[in-house]
């Protein structure tokens, strides 16, 4: 590296320091995992994420980030596509070092999975009630009408 700049690591950040400033060098490829910070609802709320895409456009180049939220007792778990670029407010992402624990992929599959068997189990239900219908109430009008 020539005189004017060096490359030095701070609480685990890589910082190019120019001796007149110092800017933070974060090197993200497809793939990789991120922490997004997202305060568009002044909840704070910190996720796992990947990027997925860089979308080289011409006026905004933009970054696709996957994040993956869990859900609890009320939701379900979801993947929501966040675009990141220089207009984007309210969402910080960083890189993960290889200390970090974060959720492995096949954790967020075996969420999906199970949500999958749970909708097909009410699925089923849905077709044993439609065919216990026709069984039971299909030989006569018994008061109901089709719509």
């Amino acid at each position: 590296m020539d005189n004017e700049k060096r490359i030095i690591e701070i609480n685990g950040v890589k910082l190019e320091v120019d001796l007149r400033s110092a800017k933070r060098i974060d090197e993200f490829k497809v793939g990789d995992t991120v922490k997004v910070l997202d305060s568009r609802n002044d909840k704070n709320e910190v996720m796992t994420g990947v990027i997925t895409d860089f979308a080289n456009f011409k006026e905004l180049p933009t970054i696709i980030v996957a994040v993956y939220k869990a859900g609890d007792f009320w939701s379900k778990p979801t993947i929501e596509f966040i675009p990141f670029n220089a207009e984007t407010k309210g969402i910080e992402i960083v890189g993960v070092s290889a200390e970090e624990i974060i959720v492995s992929k096949e954790t967020i599959v075996d969420k999906f999975d199970d949500e999958i068997a749970k909708k097909r189990n009410e699925l089923n239900d849905l077709i044993i009630k439609r065919d216990t219908f026709i069984k039971y109430f299909g030989g006569g009008n018994h008061g109901i009408t089709e719509d």
